[in-house]
């Protein structure tokens, strides 16, 4: 089965062709125009997407060597996201499958973040323990087979990513943060600067607000502190403090679940410090530390079109097509064993 997926739920514009689960081509683009304004502007990311998808189909069918004719299912995210963003990407390829007659697939974004490990680690030991850490996302999530799910934790305020994001426009590193947060960090030493640590408690919830203020007013009490002077340090400090508080969250559902393996998903897992933290966790816990590649964290329609391709293995029926920006995965759960 040959399967052309499309991510378009935020600022990343995807196109990936699958071919019996495996993948065939891959093309993503990470837009560069909101970076003058230190964050995702919804309009300008749905214009961005209306201009890639297209030359990004011609070069995913060029690099697997394929035509739209060989195509057997399209498939697109339709939640969550920006619901401007999401139009277009899903109604791209809705309109692929009318000129094609051919079947269109609803995925749930989230949910296809779950099972992107096994893209390049094949099947998972059921059940395994999904830290899913973004930009808009922290949450732990059991999978304990194909749609069913148990979210275990999740963010009170800000999800890690855009932590990681708001501390690093404090310092006047350029948006998105993250990865340059991760590299300078590597570099600094933790202890200079005393910052909060968030939420060291037996609950199962994370929370990151705390600790940007803490960041805040350390900078308003330390003016030397620059992008160019001890600016390291102090990231290195927010992140051994974000990424302990993580670990003690991760640990506390683990022991209480008792998982086969331990997956990190979303663009923060990418992060080496996090990776780090996780695989000694994980060690400690006698589990395997399974992590997708850096390319598969990040928002990719190779995850799109992998989740298609299992719904389509397991005989599940296909989903109302609606873009639903707002789409919690406790709700699809819910929605699959009522009906």
């Amino acid at each position: 089965m040959l399967i052309l997926a499309y991510e378009s739920s935020c600022d990343e514009s995807s196109v990936a062709l699958l071919e019996d689960g495996g993948i065939a081509a891959l093309q993503t683009v990470t837009q560069s125009v909101h970076q003058p304004f230190g964050g995702v502007v919804p309009e300008l990311a749905g214009r961005s997407h209306l201009e890639l998808l297209d030359r990004l189909t011609v070069k995913s069918l060029h690099q697997a060597e394929r035509s739209l004719d060989g195509v057997d299912l399209v498939c697109a995210t339709v939640g969550p996201g920006l619901v401007g963003s999401l139009l277009v990407g899903s109604n791209y390829a809705r309109g692929l499958c009318l000129a094609l007659e051919k079947p269109f697939r609803a995925i749930h974004h989230v949910e296809a973040h779950l099972w992107s490990a096994e893209l390049e680690h094949g099947p998972l030991p059921l059940p395994f323990l999904v830290l899913l850490v973004s930009g808009g996302h922290t949450q732990t999530v059991l999978v304990r087979d194909l749609r069913d799910y148990d979210i275990l934790g999740t963010t009170l305020d800000d999800a890690l990513g855009e932590a990681y994001d708001k501390v690093g426009k404090l310092l006047g590193l350029d948006f998105p943060a993250g990865a340059e947060v991760d590299r300078l960090a590597r570099d600094g030493d933790s202890r200079k600067f005393v910052l909060t640590r968030p939420a060291l408690d037996r609950s199962t919830d994370f929370s990151f607000s705390g600790l940007k203020t803490a960041v805040l007013y350390t900078l308003r009490d330390h003016p030397s502190v620059t992008r160019e002077n001890q600016a390291a340090d102090i990231l290195a400090a927010f992140q051994e403090s974000a990424l302990s508080s993580v670990m003690k969250k991760v640990r506390n559902v683990a022991e209480a679940t008792r998982p086969r393996a331990m997956v990190a998903a979303g663009g923060v897992a990418a992060k080496s410090r996090l990776r780090s933290l996780l695989t000694s966790l994980a060690t400690s816990l006698d589990i395997p530390a399974i992590f997708p590649r850096p390319s598969y964290c990040m928002d990719n329609a190779a995850m799109i079109g992998y989740l298609a391709w299992k719904l389509e293995q397991a005989g599940l029926p296909l989903e109302d097509a609606s873009v639903r920006p707002r789409w919690p995965l406790d709700a699809l759960t819910t929605e699959i064993a009522t009906s």
